[in-house]
């Protein structure tokens, strides 16, 4: 009995080891699909080493075609459960996997953002504090006695002090955004009343480098948002459009409404985006060309992290931010909820 049991597992292995050599050798031919085909090609494997094992010893026992013919469709039926069992059970694991892969690829475009803003807000900050050493030690020293040289020191240390000021309150706004601790209050905001007030605030702006503010005198709809958050996106926005659009451009101002949203669109002059930008203008830091260093007083720099901030605020609100390219420069269009909307529900 215990030879007969033995030369019967012989048989076995002897039939299965050439099938799983076969299977071995598809796998590594297939080694670059997916998960999927791994799995199911591992029970197909599987399935055939066990008919090929029963058609083996049942030649060498001598089995009953009829015998035979019950155990392969017992088999067969075993392994149509198997494939598709299989087959479900691959097609989550590949769906898990590809998930995998974009967060890591998330978490990995996260952290170069985080350096690039560390080495960005590094720079933003050592240079004009360095300035301002320089100008409080050279009052303090009494090296400046001229009047004149004295109030541009004055002047230039307010102006950079108000610079750093700035940058660090946008360190404060996104740090509360990733954290998830901005909690805003919505309520009825009339979009005329925060476009007016943000375009007053850039004028001044706007007016150094001759570049003309347009914006409709009617047409205005009612938001459903924070009226502060909703502020700093319309300036962040018109700040962004004016600092980047050459002297003597044009930042014209939209909004409108489209079924239940409110959408605004900031479009200006600028010459567009470069097609691989577009999707990373609105990431923590990016400053896109060289050319957006920076540099001039008014500038308005805040570390590539105005864009950045209205994203965060807008999608607080359920909303949506997005920018294209077209007639001669780019459109900036953010998509809340209507309060005629929001109030109805």
């Amino acid at each position: 009995m215990t030879t007969e049991m033995l030369q019967i597992g012989g048989y076995a292995l002897l039939a299965g080891g050439v099938v799983g050599a076969a299977g071995a050798g598809a796998l590594r031919l297939l080694r670059g699909r997916s998960i999927l085909v791994h799995i199911l090609l591992l029970l197909a494997v599987t399935v055939l080493a066990v008919v090929a094992g029963v058609v083996t010893v049942a030649q060498a026992m001598f089995l009953s075609g009829h015998d035979l013919r019950v155990v392969l469709v017992t088999v067969s039926a075993s392994a149509v459960v198997s494939l598709v069992a299989g087959g479900l059970f691959g097609r989550r694991l590949a769906a898990s996997a590809v998930w995998a892969r974009a967060a890591r690829e998330r978490e990995r475009r996260l952290e170069s953002g985080r350096r690039e803003l560390v080495a960005w807000v590094s720079h933003d900050l050592r240079t004009p504090l360095a300035g301002l050493r320089a100008m409080a030690e050279a009052l303090e020293d009494g090296v400046i006695d001229d009047p004149a040289t004295t109030a541009e020191y004055h002047r230039r240390i307010r102006v950079e002090t108000d610079r750093m000021t700035r940058l660090v309150d946008d360190l404060f706004e996104l740090s509360r955004i990733n954290a998830g601790a901005l909690r805003p209050t919505p309520t009825a905001v009339p979009l005329r009343e925060v476009v007016s007030d943000a375009l007053a605030g850039v004028a001044p702006l706007a007016a150094s480098r001759r570049i003309t503010l347009v914006a409709p005198e009617t047409g205005w709809p009612v938001v459903w948002a924070g009226e502060r958050e909703l502020s700093r996106v319309v300036g962040n926005l018109l700040v962004n459009s004016v600092r980047y659009t050459p002297a003597g451009g044009t930042v014209r101002v939209e909004a409108g409404h489209d079924g239940g949203d409110v959408w605004l669109a900031v479009a200006d002059t600028c010459g567009g985006i470069p097609d691989g930008d577009l999707a990373r203008v609105f990431d923590v830091a990016f400053r896109g060309e060289p050319a957006r260093t920076p540099g001039r007083e008014d500038s308005g720099a805040g570390g590539g992290l105005g864009l950045a901030i209205v994203r965060g605020l807008v999608e607080a609100h359920g909303g949506r931010v997005g920018v294209r390219n077209g007639d001669g420069g780019c459109r900036f269009e953010v998509r809340l909820p209507a309060a005629e909307a929001v109030t109805v529900r």
